[in-house]
This record gives C-alpha cells, sequence and structure tokens, in this order.
C-alpha cells in the first residue's frame, strides 16, 4: 500500500469536529503523503429555482461554496504549518457517495477517509447510506473513522483463508501485506486473526451427526487452522501476534478488538450475489455496526481492462 496520497471527506454540517481530518493529519505526518480535504454540498433551496430567480440563485449558490472553501482553507492552515501539502476541493451536486466516487477517480488517491456512521438494515436498503455505497464502491482503501480517543497502537487485519475464488485469497495476502506496511509506516503493533464458526450442535439434527459432532468441530478447527498457517507461512509474524478465534465473527471480533485494545481494524470486503447494490453479502456489513474502532476496508484488486 502506498500513502502518497490522501483524500479526506469533510463533514459540512459538522464545525467542532472533523475525525476523519484528525486521523489523516497524523498519518500524513508519519508518512509525509499529501492531503486534499474535500466537500461536497447541495442543497434544494438553491436549485431548481423555487425561491430564486437563475441570477440570484446562482449568487447564492456560489456564495455558499466560496465560504465553504474559505472554511476548508483554515482547516487546512495547521497541516500546512507544519509543512505538509494540502490541496482543498468543494464541488456542487449529489448524491454525496457519488461525487466523492467521481473525485477519487480524477485524484486517484491511495487512501479516502469518512467520519464513520452506523444505521439501520432499513436504511441501508433504502435510504442509500453513503458510508455504505463508498463500502461496495470506493476502489481505493476506504478509512472510516470513529469519534473518540485515538491511542494509535494496534493494528489488526481479519482474514479468512477458507476458501477457493482467487479473488478472496488474493485480498488475504493484500490484507496481510497492507496491515504490514502501515503498521512499520505509522508505528503500531500488527496483529493478524481469523475467525471461524463451526456448525452449532443445536442445528444438528442427524443422529450419526450428533454422534459424530465432536469430531466434527475437531476437524473444523484443524481446517481453519491449516488454513490460516498456510495463509502466514511467508510473513514473519510472530505467533504471539496471529490468532485463530473460534465463534461468529460478528460476535468474536469485536469481543477481540475491545480485549486487545485494536485502534484499526483491517478488513476486506467482496460484494456478492445479484443484490450488490443493496448489500456488501459479507462479514463487514455485521462487524462495522458491532465494533467501536476505526475500520479500513480494502477491495481486492481491479481486473485488468
Amino acid at each position: 500500500m502506498q500513502l502518497n496520497q490522501l483524500l479526506v471527506v469533510i463533514d459540512p454540517t459538522s464545525k467542532d469536529s472533523q475525525p476523519s481530518l484528525e486521523r489523516a493529519a497524523w498519518v500524513a505526518k508519519r508518512s509525509q503523503s499529501a492531503v486534499e480535504l474535500l466537500i461536497c454540498e447541495y442543497n434544494s433551496a438553491l436549485d431548481g429555482g423555487f425561491f430564486f430567480d437563475g441570477p440570484a440563485q446562482q449568487k447564492a449558490r456560489e456564495s455558499l461554496l466560496n465560504n465553504l472553501s474559505i472554511w476548508l482553507d483554515k482547516l487546512a492552515q495547521p497541516l500546512r504549518d507544519d509543512g505538509l501539502t494540502v490541496t482543498t476541493e468543494v464541488r456542487w451536486g449529489k448524491p454525496l457517495h457519488s461525487m466523492v466516487l467521481q473525485r477519487i477517480d480524477e485524484l486517484k488517491p491511495d487512501l479516502v477517509f469518512r467520519d464513520a456512521t452506523t444505521h439501520s438494515l432499513l436504511q441501508r436498503l433504502f435510504f442509500n447510506n453513503t458510508s455504505w455505497q463508498l463500502i461496495r464502491q470506493c476502489p481505493v482503501p476506504l478509512w472510516l473513522v470513529r469519534k473518540g480517543e485515538w491511542k494509535a497502537e494496534r493494528i489488526c487485519a481479519a482474514l479468512d483463508p477458507v476458501h477457493s475464488a482467487d479473488t478472496e485469497a488474493v485480498l488475504d495476502h493484500l490484507l496481510v501485506e497492507s496491515t504490514a506496511h502501515l503498521a512499520k509506516t505509522l508505528g503500531m503493533q500488527a496483529d493478524y486473526m481469523h475467525s471461524y464458526a463451526p456448525l452449532p450442535r443445536t442445528m444438528v439434527f442427524d443422529s450419526e451427526l450428533v454422534a459424530a459432532y465432536d469430531q466434527y468441530v475437531e476437524r473444523s478447527a484443524k481446517q481453519h487452522r491449516d488454513a490460516f498457517e498456510k495463509l502466514m507461512v511467508n510473513y514473519p509474524v510472530e505467533k504471539a501476534n496471529r490468532h485463530l478465534l473460534e465463534g461468529f465473527p460478528e460476535e468474536s471480533i469485536p469481543a477481540f478488538v475491545q480485549e486487545r485494545g485494536i485502534d484499526l481494524l483491517v478488513m476486506g470486503a467482496v460484494s456478492r450475489g445479484n443484490l450488490e447494490n443493496a448489500l456488501i453479502g459479507n462479514t463487514a456489513e455485521r462487524v462495522l455496526e458491532a465494533v467501536q474502532t476505526d475500520l479500513l476496508v480494502i477491495k481486492p484488486p481491479r481486473p485488468a481492462q
């Protein structure tokens, strides 16, 4: 993972706190990355001519965008004073995720920062939440920043080595390599974790399977342990920093994050099925809502055109 150019999506409705900017500034100082601060604004009152005639509406919109540009420069100045290269960009349009994706395509940043929010399933499906749209569609790593204290000590990759799809196998190695690079660059301790859940005994109804349930659990544990060790064999990671967890990921991963004091959880996201426009369809959805820490979402490389 390169860290030459960072893009920070600024929330214009929050004048007091910008967690994503704070985190990006912290990363930029340690990696000497360039930073761009982006605001994408839209107000229906300034579109469509309902309250203003054409020239007055255009003037009001330009005034709004100019004020936002001045505010962005004020946010950027402390970073510039620290010797960082910081640019600003204000765009008009909607929906927000489309405007952000458009700028990503133009700027081609190595990493995008945005404040994290949690929303219910119905909101994700019907209200087109920006965070979930970016998780599905952002072509570069997306760092979702939680509010709260940032200790900046531990980073952990959540891996899934038991699969046959080439795309996912490549993604696991990308997660390990990206986590190791970030840990070295940012001065953090790296952990690598895989969580698996055997079929619960209460869901086994066949009498022969019930009798062999303990053996099944042992075989399942061995399968996941062997796959995890095979994935990590070529990486110089101490055993104390490799963790095999038994349990449903949406339960075991947040518990592990809390117990170990993980500051940044690195996860992969792969869209599956015909509902990919509505759901990611993988563990990242449930874990994002359960963990109370920063989350870095990484996608597999795009196939060559």
